[in-house]
């Protein structure tokens, strides 16, 4: 079993949409949705704002690489391509976190392949990932070189220019409860 915190973003196409694919194809396994937030790109690639979000799933038969896989086929759906370094993309799922249920407790997974390294060795400098992260999880802890650090505090310690950078839009993401019954 294992829970997992999925940011998703998008600034290619209908980046609303793109989102929402995620939502949708997640349905039976959401956990929250957090609000969709406008950021501008992070990296050194010009390029357009992002929408971003992020997603808790949790699924008794999916293991850290079943997310990263799972996400990995909705970017294919959405025709992201892989050319450049922090480019822009139509579609963008990272496994940020993910923890497998152990002894009545939630316990971090952690991995350092190259393919999947988890906990995600960026998020921890990325507001587009702590702030929509704390809506749905106040209470969230992110390990950042071996210690277990309060999201709260990681996203105090960011330039406050970055943190101002994402901001909160109307755009809903999560499916209807008629939808989610259907799945």
């Amino acid at each position: 079993m294992s829970r997992a915190v999925l940011s998703i973003g998008s600034n290619l196409g209908d980046r609303a949409a793109h989102l929402r694919s995620v939502t949708e194809a997640f349905a039976p396994h959401l956990v929250a949705v957090s609000s969709v937030y406008t950021t501008p790109p992070w990296g050194p690639v010009p390029q357009e704002d992002y929408l971003n979000a992020i997603v808790l799933v949790d699924d008794p038969d999916a293991g850290p690489w079943e997310w990263l896989r799972r996400g990995q086929e909705l970017e294919q759906a959405a025709g992201r391509v892989r050319e450049v370094r922090w480019g822009a993309r139509t579609l963008d799922v990272d496994v940020v976190w993910c923890g497998e249920r152990r002894d009545g407790s939630v316990r971090a997974v952690h991995s350092t392949d190259p393919a999947l390294i988890l906990p995600h060795p960026q998020a921890h400098r990325r507001a587009f990932v702590l702030v929509p992260w704390l809506e749905v999880e106040p209470d969230a802890v992110l390990e950042v070189d071996g210690v277990p650090r309060p999201v709260r505090e990681l996203l105090s310690e960011l330039d406050s220019g970055e943190r101002d950078g994402v901001r909160r839009t109307d755009l809903p993401l999560r499916p209807a409860a008629s939808e989610r019954e259907h799945s």
